[in-house]
């Protein structure tokens, strides 16, 4: 359970009267009220879970930034461990559901690094402390009764409801009302719990991709070789055959032939000088997971390393390439050593961090970004 803070009486008192509300609305929703009393017995305002909730980054993370950590060598060579202890459940999911069993140990992988890191917020306690400060009320009130719905299913227990802030949880960090709609219970246990069963997790993953028009034996999509002079469609809306793309110059950067069949878009994540790939209705599903296409992206790039295939073959333009998290946690290191951080070398790069790299960075007369970076990484490294 996440560590909650009790504040004063004074700024107490607005709290407690929302939660009044809450609990109110809990019970009309139908809730039994033993499961209701128990969820709100001893609620202590969460003032991380809001504070997380307001948090902006130190700084724009690049897309390289992103890849660097979500596909370091650590998570691909965890994931293809992952594939072969629980070969036989992935393989029965592929066959239940149409979903490869590499994308499904990647969106493992990349929501809770194969379970490691399923969250700590107590979701009882962080869903109305973050509801009652004010962001998206409804919405919030709205998941922690799907929640509490969850535990009178006998699905979950109520003190196992922990997950992120915003109360995504389990190994594949469902959200509660996508939990009621769509996790399946794979082990036939009678209980669909993502929480502490595997085959639950990724067999419900897999049905969530399924009903998003996940489609069984076509590629997520692939790195392209683009015309210098191109100027025609980009984005994975903007789907063509693939005969098109042929004539429009591209090719695939491995040098293989073009599929013969099928409609993609062309997506550009950097911009005209890093990688293109041509993606298919399979990438769109990943996106319905997770509305961004650099997480798409990862999951599909992930999948591609477990299954064995090569790093992009086109590099991200920058002169600063993003870092692995054991290279984060080695400049965390590094910054302790200088005594600019006195936190947790654990990977993990937070305002904190982020004031200790600024710090390193002015020393060394760089522009002082926040951002963790080879360039910074390198310069410390250096002075040991």
């Amino acid at each position: 359970m996440a560590a909650c803070i009790f504040i004063s009486p004074v700024a107490a008192a607005p709290f407690e009267a929302c939660v009044k509300g809450i609990r109110a609305d809990v019970l009309k929703a139908g809730v039994r009220a033993d499961i209701v009393n128990a969820a709100f017995s001893d609620i202590a305002f969460d003032e991380k879970a809001v504070r997380f909730s307001r948090t902006q980054p130190e700084y724009r993370l690049a897309i390289w930034d992103y890849m660097a950590f979500l596909v370091d060598d650590a998570r691909i060579a965890d994931g293809k461990k992952m594939m072969q202890a629980h070969e036989k459940t992935l393989r029965d999911i592929e066959k239940a559901y149409g979903v490869d069993r590499s994308i499904l140990t990647a969106l493992w992988g990349i929501e809770s690094d194969y379970g490691r890191t399923k969250g700590d917020f107590f979701l009882p306690h962080a869903l109305p402390s973050v509801a009652c400060a004010g962001r998206r009320p409804s919405y919030y009130k709205g998941e922690l009764i799907q929640a509490l719905r969850i535990v009178a299913a006998g699905d979950v227990k109520l003190d196992d409801l922990n997950g992120s802030w915003a109360g995504a949880f389990g190994h594949t960090q469902f959200m509660p009302s996508t939990y009621r709609r769509l996790a399946v219970d794979f082990d036939r246990d009678g209980r669909r719990d993502t929480i502490n069963s595997v085959p639950d997790a990724l067999a419900s993953a897999a049905n969530f991709l399924r009903k998003s028009g996940w489609r069984s034996g076509l590629a997520w999509g692939f790195e392209v070789n683009v015309p210098r002079a191109y100027s025609g469609p980009v984005g994975r809306s903007r789907k063509s055959a693939i005969l098109a793309w042929a004539k429009r110059g591209i090719s695939r950067a491995d040098g293989s032939p073009l599929p013969r069949t099928g409609s993609y878009g062309l997506i550009r994540p950097a911009g005209r000088a890093g990688p293109a790939f041509l993606v298919s209705r399979n990438l769109d599903a990943l996106y319905s997971y997770n509305a961004a296409e650099s997480y798409a992206l990862a999951i599909s790039h992930l999948s591609d390393r477990l299954d064995g295939r090569a790093a992009f073959r086109t590099p991200w333009p920058t002169d600063d390439p993003g870092l692995s998290r054991a290279e984060r946690k080695r400049l965390q290191e590094l910054l302790t050593a200088r005594g600019l951080y006195k936190g947790e070398a654990d990977g993990r790069m937070g305002p904190v961090t982020a004031a200790a790299i600024k710090a390193a960075e002015k020393q060394a007369g760089l522009k002082p970004t926040g951002r963790p970076g080879a360039r910074i990484l390198k310069v410390l490294a250096a002075k040991q």
